[in-house]
C-alpha cells in the first residue's frame, strides 16, 4: 500500500484518486482491496434433472475499503452472483426465488443532471448528485425481477421473458438443457421498464458449461481461472461532499423538454468507478504461471477499451492471448495487446476468455486500464467520459512449480464457419437517429420489408427507406415495426439459419443482443447515410454502399457469438441457426437504457411444420433480398 500512496501523493487533484483517511469523492486509493471471487455452485451430476433454488436478497457490500457498506441485492446474497458451473448437456432446473422484502429500500438513487456547457468535463465522470433531488419514482420501486441467462438456448418459457417478472415470495422457474459446447453465459435482471436500475444492485452472475473439447485442451483450471465481472458505477455524496457508498444512476440530460412526449431525455449512465466482481479497482495476486481469465462486461452502457500496463503505464503485449467469446472457443487463439489488436473492445454483454502468461514476470505489477479517447493508456481522460482509468491490478509473486502449458495452435476441431451458401431468410433492421420523427427523443429499431412496387412506398414518406447495396441495386422498404409493443413480425422456422442485418443511421454505438441463437459475422460494410432525413422519418435519397471505406472485421469476433457492435454509417451482417428450442424470445440493444426506453423487440420460433398454418403471414419477409 505504501508505494501505492507515494505513487498518487505528488498528482494532480481532481485528475486521480487521492490519498486520505476519508473517502472523499476524489480519495479512494486504487487497487487497495484484493480481488473478490464469487463462490462456484455446482449442481450435482447425474442422469436425474436437478433443481436449485437461488435466492434473490438484500445484502451490504463493501464496494471499497474507504466506503462504508453498500446496500445491494444479490443472488443468493452475492453481488456478483455465484458462478453456476455444469456439463454440457447436464439439464438444470433453477428456481430464481425472489426474498427481497416488499418493505425493503430500493438500493438506487437516480437523477438526471443538466448537460453542461462545451468544454468542460461531462458529469457522468463526477459522483454526486450536484443538487439534484432524486427521482421518487425510482425510489419506490418494488423487488420486482426477472432472471436471464444470456446466451442460453432454452425454450421462451424459460427465457426469462421481460413481463414475466416476480415479486417477494414468489418463484421463476426455468429449466436450462445446456447442450451447448463450453461456453461462458451470464445471467441477470432482465425486468421491462427497469432492467437499467436493476441490474445496478447487483443482479448478475456468470455461468460456465463445460465438454470434453474444451477439457482435452487442458487450460488453466481451479484457482488459475477467474471469473473478471466488470461494471462501471457511480456514488453519491453526503452534504460535506464525501461519498456515502450509495448506489447512483446519474444520467445526463440532453433534451429538457422533447415536443412530442413533452418528457426530458437523457443518454444512457456511464460512471467514473469500475467495479471487477463488484469492487472498486481490486488487485489480484498472481503466480507467476498461466492463468484463465473468463471476462463479461455487465455495465449498462459503458464501452470499454482495455489495455494491460506495466508500471510505467507502457502496453504489455505479447503475454495475453484472446481463445473464446460469447459462444464458445474461437478456432484458433488471437493475440491481444498487439499490432493486430492493440486493445480490447468491451461492449455490453459481450465475453471474452483469455489466457494470460504471467510466467517471467515474478516481482512485477500490471494494470488493466480503460483507455479514454483522448490521452494514452493509463492517463485520465475527463473529457472523454474516463476520468478514473484504472480498472485492476495483478501482482505477480513467485511460484514453486514451473508451469509448462502452451496455447494451442488449433483450440476448437468442432467449429464450422458459416458461409452465406448456406440456405437462410434475411432481416434487415435499422437502428435510428434520436431526433427521428416519431421517436420521442430516443434511438429505435425498425424491422424492414422490402416493397416489391415501389410506387406503393413514395419518397420521401415516414416509414420508407431506401438502400443501394454494393451491387448497386436500389431496394425500397417499408417500416413495419418500430416498438416492442407493435404487432409481431418475425416468426422463424426452428433450426432454419437467418441473416440478420442491422444498420446503424445514427453516431451512436449499439450493442445488439438476439436471444437463444449463436451467430457469426458475415462482415462490416460502411453506408453513406446522410440521405436518411430524421424530420420526415425517411430517405430524401438513398442510404449508400461506401465502397471508399473497407472495414476489416476484428479477429476475435469471427466465432460464435450473440452481441456486437453496431456504430453509426454501418451495416453489421451476421448469421445464425435458430435451434434447440421454440416460443416467443427478445432482440435488443444491450444499452440497457435503451433496452427499457424500447429498443427490444419479439421474435417466435416454432417447428417449421407449425409454421406452414401460420395464419398471419408473420414470418416478416423470410427469403427476401436485401443490401449485402
Amino acid at each position: 500500500m505504501t508505494d501505492i500512496i507515494e505513487r498518487l501523493t505528488d498528482t494532480a487533484a481532481g485528475e486521480w484518486p487521492r490519498t486520505g483517511p476519508a473517502a472523499a469523492a476524489a480519495e479512494l486509493v486504487p487497487y487497495a482491496a484484493p480481488l473478490h471471487v464469487p463462490p462456484v455452485l455446482r449442481p450435482a451430476s447425474d442422469d436425474v434433472l436437478r433443481e436449485t433454488e437461488i435466492t434473490l436478497r438484500q445484502t451490504w457490500v463493501r464496494l471499497h475499503p474507504q466506503l462504508p457498506p453498500t446496500l445491494m441485492w444479490g443472488y443468493d446474497g452475492q453481488v456478483p452472483g455465484p458462478t453456476i458451473e455444469v456439463r454440457r448437456g447436464q439439464r438444470v432446473r433453477v428456481a430464481w426465488t425472489n426474498r427481497v422484502p416488499e418493505e425493503g429500500e430500493y438500493p438506487v438513487t437516480s437523477v438526471e443532471v443538466p448537460v453542461r456547457a462545451p468544454g468542460t468535463p461531462p458529469a457522468t465522470t463526477e459522483p454526486g448528485r450536484e443538487g439534484v433531488e432524486p427521482n421518487k419514482d425510482v425510489a419506490a420501486l418494488p423487488a420486482w425481477s426477472v432472471t436471464h441467462l444470456h446466451g442460453a438456448q432454452t425454450g421462451g418459457g424459460n427465457d426469462g421473458w421481460a413481463d414475466n417478472a416476480v415479486g417477494f415470495g414468489d418463484a421463476q422457474l426455468s429449466e436450462y438443457p445446456n447442450d451447448h459446447q463450453a461456453v461462458q453465459w451470464w445471467y441477470h435482471d432482465h425486468a421491462m421498464n427497469i432492467t437499467r436500475w436493476n441490474v445496478m444492485t447487483g443482479l448478475y452472475g456468470t455461468y460456465l458449461v463445460r465438454d470434453d473439447e474444451e477439457d482435452a485442451l487442458r487450460l488453466p483450471c481451479g484457482e488459475r481461472e477467474i471469473p473478471l465481472l466488470l461494471a462501471d458505477r457511480n456514488l453519491d455524496t453526503d452534504e460535506d461532499g464525501r461519498l456515502n457508498g450509495r448506489l447512483l444512476h446519474k444520467t445526463v440530460i440532453v433534451q429538457q423538454s422533447n415536443p412530442e412526449t413533452h418528457k426530458p431525455v437523457s443518454i444512457p449512465f456511464t460512471g467514473p468507478y469500475t467495479t471487477v466482481n463488484g469492487r472498486i479497482w481490486p488487485y489480484a495476486d498472481v503466480d507467476d504461471a498461466w492463468y484463465r481469465f473468463r471476462l463479461v462486461n455487465a455495465s449498462n452502457a459503458r464501452i470499454y477499451d482495455l489495455v494491460l500496463v506495466d508500471e510505467d503505464d507502457n502496453p504489455v503485449p505479447g503475454i495475453v492471448h484472446q481463445i473464446g467469446s460469447d459462444g464458445g472457443l474461437l478456432p484458433r487463439p488471437v493475440p491481444v495487446f498487439g499490432a493486430e489488436l492493440p486493445t480490447l473492445l468491451a461492449a455490453p454483454a459481450e465475453r471474452f476468455d483469455l489466457l494470460v502468461d504471467f510466467r517471467g514476470l515474478a516481482g512485477r505489477r500490471l494494470r488493466l486500464v480503460n483507455k479514454g479517447r483522448n490521452q494514452p493508456a493509463g492517463t485520465p481522460d475527463p473529457a472523454g467520459d474516463v476520468r478514473y482509468p484504472a480498472v485492476m491490478e495483478f501482482r505477480v509473486r513467485e511460484s514453486c512449480a514451473r508451469d509448462t502449458f502452451e496455447v494451442p495452435e488449433v483450440l476448437s476441431g468442432s467449429f464450422r464457419r458459416i458461409t452465406h451458401a448456406t440456405e437462410h431468410g434475411h432481416r434487415l433492421v435499422l437502428l435510428t437517429p434520436p431526433a427521428t420523427k416519431g421517436a420521442g427523443g430516443h434511438p429505435e429499431m425498425w424491422e424492414m420489408t422490402e416493397t416489391e412496387d415501389p410506387g406503393e412506398a413514395p419518397v420521401p414518406t415516414d416509414g420508407v427507406v431506401q438502400v443501394t447495396g454494393p451491387e448497386g441495386t436500389t431496394r425500397t422498404y417499408r417500416r413495419t415495426a418500430r416498438t416492442f409493443n407493435d404487432a409481431l413480425g418475425y416468426t422463424i422456422a426452428e433450426g432454419s439459419h437467418e441473416q440478420w442485418s442491422f444498420l446503424n443511421l445514427a453516431p451512436i454505438v449499439h450493442p445488439m443482443h438476439i436471444h437463444l441463437a449463436d451467430f457469426q459475422l458475415l462482415g462490416r460494410d460502411a453506408y453513406d447515410v446522410s440521405g436518411f432525413d430524421p424530420a420526415v422519418g425517411g430517405t430524401r435519397t438513398p442510404i449508400r454502399y461506401d465502397a471508399g471505406t473497407p472495414i476489416t472485421p476484428a479477429p476475435n469476433e469471427l466465432g460464435h457469438k450473440d452481441t456486437y457492435r453496431v456504430p453509426g454509417s454501418q451495416m453489421l451482417r451476421i448469421m445464425g441457426r435458430f435451434d434447440g428450442a421454440h416460443g416467443r424470445f427478445m432482440y435488443h440493444c444491450h444499452l440497457l437504457e435503451h433496452e427499457d426506453m424500447g429498443m427490444m423487440r419479439p421474435f417466435v420460433v416454432m417447428p417449421s411444420e407449425v409454421l406452414k398454418f401460420d395464419h398471419g403471414g408473420a414470418h416478416g419477409g423470410h427469403g427476401e433480398g436485401h443490401p449485402g
